[in-house]
């Protein structure tokens, strides 16, 4: 509907400031009950996002002060001031110390959210919340020599923050500037407004600060090379099917957390709005972990036996992921094997069972990019909820989107691009519109080692060492 298309993408094109000019001048007087029902809905669609918005909040109690002294002469107004009054005790429970100051969130959390090996596999479903503005981030920053501080600061902090935090702890002089160094040594330098930049590292990217004119001196960490051993033996004890579930129940907890507006700010900019898109940074990281998984495990098999077992599992795994629809693993997986360092291995795939290279051939299949994924979109097209969409995707579909059309035109809104925008929202409030319930295998014999295990992965993500690991096992024919 146009209004739900509204409060999808209004933040695009009008401040909270205007939007409560507006709504609350035009509407509140003449059409009372439109009004609170436009709040609830809002509300409903927004969620906590309405909630940390002290523009939207004041406009509410504002809102039902109103209706206070309206209720003298409309007294069936009481049923919209209690539903209004119930979100407002809302606000204060989610705005309240007790409830987000105290929260830390840790360097472990953010890379990799590690969790005790002992929990339950449900458990962390059901009471994980997102990672909101103030949570208190707890990091490192490096050196140059690779000494480094760790900081405690809020998750919405600024570069310029992290700069002035930093340099009065590691007594640097003026001018300093942040930067994140790879695995393969590249430098990606932070402007002083960016925002979130800890969820935003690549997988085994760190945090460095230094004077600009000693930029080219940094060097990556050997910890950043990844591991040197493989997991196959651990992998082989593991019910393939076991692993999809443990990796489909984490991978909705992320999908989850992510609140829609999130892509916006990711799509638009986060310095824009200035709010922090930490939830979906960490889903978004998920594929990346994932799919470099997949290719680091490969390489670090030397037997070819034992490679083509472990190969047989992974196109095993794509495929229960597929059944649980978590397509956004099933994609990770197979572009995983379709890596270049793993595709090359002749010797490995001849070895595969026929039945499983064309399984595996049909999965390529639906990956096809060929007229704009069809093939992908199709097969979501069949599917219920709920949905672990290809999130890479869908963030494609809105820069395209943002890109190829004007947010105005003669300063009036561009209602196309609103629609085309919200399209896209509305397919991820689709897949998530019905709880997650699956069954736990019956295979399944090491619950808490296999979820332990699947939400610490360790991975190569320097494909220049990928590339001689794959040429190592099978040396290129001349």
């Amino acid at each position: 509907t146009f209004l739900q298309d509204f409060l999808l993408t209004y933040i695009i094109f009008m401040s909270d400031e205007a939007l409560n000019d507006q709504e609350a001048v035009d509407f509140m007087l003449s059409h009372k009950k439109g009004v609170v029902h436009f709040v609830l809905e809002w509300y409903n669609i927004a969620g906590d996002a309405f909630l940390e918005s002290p523009v939207a909040t004041a406009f509410l109690q504002d809102l039902i002060q109103s209706i206070e002294e309206d209720m003298q002469l409309y007294p069936l107004l009481a049923a919209e001031h209690s539903l209004l009054s119930n979100i407002y005790t809302s606000e204060k429970t989610f705005s309240s110390p007790s409830r987000s100051s105290k929260r830390k969130v840790t360097h472990s959390l953010i890379l990799s959210r590690k969790v005790s090996a002992k929990s339950s596999p449900n458990t962390d479903v059901h009471r994980k919340r997102p990672i909101k503005a103030k949570d208190e981030n707890i990091f490192k920053v490096y050196c140059a020599d690779h000494t480094y501080s760790t900081l405690r600061l809020p998750m919405d902090s600024t570069v310029a923050d992290i700069i002035m935090s930093a340099k009065d702890k590691l007594c640097l002089g003026d001018d300093p500037v942040l930067c994140e160094v790879k695995s393969n040594g590249e430098r990606v330098l932070f402007k002083d407004d960016d925002i979130g930049v800890t969820t935003s590292l690549s997988l085994n990217g760190r945090l460095f600060i230094t004077p600009l004119e000693h930029l080219d001196a940094l060097t990556p960490l050997p910890e950043q090379e990844g591991p040197s051993t493989g997991t196959s033996n651990t992998l082989e004890m593991m019910s393939t099917k076991e692993l999809a579930f443990h990796m489909t129940l984490y991978d909705w907890e992320l999908f989850s957390c992510v609140h829609e507006y999130e892509l916006i700010y990711h799509v638009f900019g986060p310095a824009k709005f200035g709010y922090i898109t930490a939830n979906l940074d960490l889903f978004l990281r998920r594929f990346n972990e994932v799919q470099y998984w997949v290719v680091t495990e490969m390489l670090l098999v030397t037997n070819v036996s034992k490679r083509v077992q472990l190969l047989r599992k992974f196109i095993k795994l794509a495929s229960h992921c597929k059944e649980f629809q978590n397509l956004h693993s099933f994609f990770a997986i197979v572009m995983g094997l379709s890596n270049i360092a793993v595709s090359r291995l002749s010797q490995t795939w001849e070895k595969l069972p026929g039945k499983l290279k064309k399984l595996f051939e049909e999965f390529e299949t639906i990956m096809d990019p060929s007229r704009n994924h069809r093939v992908y979109r199709l097969t979501v097209a069949k599917m219920l909820p709920p949905i672990i969409p290809f999130m890479p995707l869908l963030m494609k579909d809105m820069t395209f989107t943002h890109e190829g059309n004007k947010t105005y035109f003669d300063s009036l809104v561009n209602f196309e691009k609103m629609h085309m925008i919200a399209q896209t929202l509305r397919t991820v409030i689709y897949c998530r519109s019905h709880p997650l319930q699956l069954e736990v295998p019956s295979t399944a014999k090491s619950t808490a080692d296999t979820k332990h295990y699947i939400r610490n992965l360790q991975v190569i993500d320097n494909q220049r060492i990928l590339t001689q690991l794959s040429h190592k096992l099978e040396p290129r024919k001349t």
